[in-house]
């Protein structure tokens, strides 16, 4: 078997380039002797809150922990219902349960792979049972949801919205930064984020005084004073190391995300004529920032074979929408979610990120191309 070249990801390549200055950051962590909570989580805090344009900022252990955190903020919990999309990284749902709250699943559209908000209000009209409190908007491949239409479907029905951004950092809609259009935002810091550290990590963004409060009291056992609990909380806590590590890397995000957009085009320009659909453009006023770059054929798997087979390495995120995955069979809506699935059975990621030259997406394209599709 020819070995993958050319893989789907590289978080190593994303690294490299700043290596000394990364390397610099954990060793003064090392030598300060103060390792969960301190003075890198604190400006990471800031200086992250602020590029997104949002007054707060809480790091928290997780991606999943930040969308469930964020949910608590908003005072989601057991007795209620949180809308979100099944055409996600299970963690969405996942962090939704984690709350005590139900997942209800709404359908995508098929072109941005996003919540539909026109599926969005037939959802909530079809609700009957646990109290609506929230929906969960996920920002998904790096594509901004259509978070306009979601908060005006949301705000008719009095629900608060949360951004899942967790593969969106850096992009946007209209100038404003995804993680200050909703009521609050939950990132993941995993490494193969467009900004991940060295292991797991997120972080809470709200402008929302309020919300942050009750995240950052949640988020270490319900302390306000140290050792004693105020509420029942949990332990997710940003460590030292990620924070600094994650500080290094935040001054390169646009350039980073910039060449993200400069492989898409190019993958774009050439993919063209192939029998494969690339991705929808984005919508006016929307900056995609390609944390995936996601193609559509019903020949999935005979293409990543035949890539695969020219060394160049694929995705599938992902294989399964949630509600067809055992553990979360129970929440398919009764009206099914057609476009999610048709979605699922055709999709494939191709190369994307720092190791991706202009010169290497021109040879993906050229294996494409050569892909027959019959």
């Amino acid at each position: 078997m020819i070995p993958i070249r050319l893989p789907v990801v590289d978080p190593a390549a994303a690294l490299a380039p700043h290596l000394d200055d990364v390397r610099a950051a954990v060793e003064g962590v090392l030598a300060s002797g103060w390792f969960i909570l301190g003075e890198q989580v604190i400006h990471l805090e800031r200086e992250f809150s602020a590029a997104c344009g949002a007054a707060y900022g809480v790091g928290v252990a997780s991606g999943t922990d930040a969308v469930a955190l964020a949910l608590e903020g908003c005072t989601v919990g057991a007795g209620d219902a949180v809308l979100t999309v099944s055409h996600t990284a299970v963690a969405t749902v996942a962090a939704i349960e984690s709350t005590g709250a139900t997942p209800v699943l709404v359908d995508i559209d098929s072109g941005s792979f996003t919540m539909s908000p026109v599926a969005l209000e037939s959802a909530i009209g079809s609700h009957d049972g646990s109290t609506l409190k929230a929906v969960v908007a996920v920002h998904l491949y790096g594509n901004p949801a259509p978070m306009a239409e979601i908060e005006r479907v949301a705000e008719a029905h009095g629900l608060s919205v949360v951004e899942d951004a967790a593969q969106a950092h850096g992009a946007s809609i209209d100038g404003r930064v995804v993680g200050s259009l909703g009521r609050v935002a939950a990132f993941s810091f995993y490494p193969t984020k467009n900004l991940g550290g060295i292991g797991d990590g997120g972080i809470v963004v709200t402008s929302d005084e309020g919300v942050q409060d009750r995240v950052r009291e949640l988020r270490q056992y319900g302390w306000k004073e140290r050792y004693i609990s105020e509420v029942s909380g949990r332990n997710s806590r940003l460590d030292e190391v990620q924070a600094a590590v994650l500080r290094t890397l935040l001054p390169h995000l646009a350039s980073s995300n910039e060449h993200r957009q400069a492989v898409a085009r190019r993958y774009d320009e050439g993919l063209a004529s192939a029998p494969v659909t690339t991705p929808a453009p984005a919508a006016p006023g929307s900056r995609h920032v390609y944390h995936q770059y996601v193609v559509r054929t019903p020949e999935r798997d005979r293409l990543r074979a035949h890539l695969a087979g020219r060394g160049i390495g694929t995705a599938v995120l992902y294989p399964a929408p949630v509600h067809r995955q055992p553990a979360y069979r129970h929440l398919e809506p009764p009206q099914g979610l057609p476009i999610t699935e048709k979605v699922c059975a055709e999709i494939l990621s191709l190369p994307m990120g720092a190791h991706v030259s202009l010169e290497a997406a021109d040879s993906v394209v050229d294996a494409v191309l050569a892909f027959d599709g019959g």
